[in-house]
């Protein structure tokens, strides 16, 4: 009776709305020609790398240019982008889930002037602001984790990895050469909050040594109990310890259960996980989260472990320019990496990208977990 009575209706819920509390309805945010066609597009086509026209029924068509965008970015930086969809998209615009910026026009007029002017806006350096690419068969953005700018528990940069890695990569997002679309993740821990599990190339921040126990502090810092939960595999229990002839509550940490993934620091700061030469990258490689001719697939571990050299990562850049090479000269169009190294065989991946083989590599689980499940839309009817 009380939304009755307070004249809510819900068939019509934003009507009469008193509240900004939620968020506003997502068709405000369309642009007009995106509202007035929704639903009644008949096709779209890839122009040039980085720009593509969407064509409706009613003859109307939007064109859209798509520009790789930092996942950190400065406020003037935002006030730029804002100043050119004011310019030329009507004050409208939109971020992919991979970072990207895109700017869209009803014309294409407004689209090749958009166009020269994003490109003649240039960094202090002499490299693009808004370079234009990362559609079709390119790599586009990378999506990332925090880095050593926001989170606690990295075992690598992420902004530092991820700037080197597309300035090595950058002829492959200017255009569309490659046999499949390449989606290159980045994350900066095992906790992994970046697309890892299911990429093309992986980039894996990989922790190698357990925290180190503060005991002197770690009593007055922490509460203890919460460490201990914290822990996913039971690694860390109560321990009395002496410390200038005092008995101390602290914690002790069975190295062998443990995984390096920080959650007890989360909880704990007298119980860090960074080191210098513990910490480094793993890369992985062959994940997809495509149905289209195969299944789903989980990305491999296909390098043990790389040093952090900052800040130009040279030997992380390089071993992930030549898989990028060897896949793009071998493998069959439409193919994406895994399907390819599938193909020719995992041991033939490793001899054509020039990466060694250790047993550290082995898969050791026996099945696929559900392994008889039909879990994608690729049945295999018997």
């Amino acid at each position: 009776m009380a939304f009755i009575s307070s004249g809510y209706n819900p068939d019509k819920p934003m009507e009469d709305r008193i509240t900004d509390i939620g968020p506003r309805y997502y068709e405000e945010f369309y642009p007009p020609v995106i509202k007035k066609n929704k639903g009644k597009w008949l096709y779209h086509e890839i122009l040039e790398p980085g720009i593509v026209v969407h064509v409706a029924e009613s003859g109307d068509e939007l064109y859209t240019i798509r520009c790789g965008g930092c996942r950190l970015m400065s406020v003037s930086h935002i006030r730029e982008i804002m100043e050119i969809a004011d310019k030329y998209s009507e004050g409208y615009v939109r971020w992919t889930t991979r970072n990207n910026v895109e700017f869209m026009t009803d014309s294409k007029d407004k689209c090749m002037a958009l166009k020269a002017d994003v490109l003649a806006r240039k960094q202090p350096g002499g490299c693009y602001k808004f370079p234009i690419g990362g559609t079709g068969a390119s790599i586009t953005n990378i999506v990332h984790t925090q880095g050593w700018i926001h989170c606690h528990t990295p075992a690598t940069d992420a902004s530092g990895t991820v700037k080197v890695t597309m300035d090595t990569l950058f002829d492959q997002w200017e255009n569309m050469k490659l046999p499949a679309k390449l989606r290159v993740s980045m994350a900066c821990c095992l906790n992994m909050c970046g697309a890892v599990h299911c990429s093309d190339i992986a980039i894996l921040g990989y922790h190698r040594k357990p925290p180190l126990v503060d005991h002197q502090y770690l009593d007055k810092m922490c509460e203890i109990p919460l460490a201990i939960a914290a822990c996913p595999t039971a690694a860390i229990k109560p321990a009395k310890i002496e410390f200038e002839g005092k008995k101390l509550n602290s914690v002790s940490v069975n190295e062998e259960r443990c995984m390096f993934c920080g959650n007890c620091y989360t909880m704990c700061p007298s119980m860090p996980l960074a080191d210098t030469e513990g910490d480094g990258i793993v890369l992985m490689a062959g994940g997809k989260i495509s149905n289209r001719i195969d299944a789903p697939k989980f990305s491999k571990v296909v390098v043990a472990f790389i040093p952090n050299e900052m800040p130009r990562w040279p030997t992380m850049t390089a071993t992930i320019k030549k898989m990028v090479d060897a896949y793009s000269a071998d493998a069959n169009k439409y193919e994406r990496l895994g399907q390819w190294a599938e193909r020719i065989g995992w041991e033939k991946f490793f001899e054509k990208c020039d990466l060694e083989f250790t047993h550290h590599l082995i898969d050791d689980f026996r099945d696929p977990a559900y392994y008889t499940w039909r879990q994608t839309t690729n049945f295999k009817f018997t």
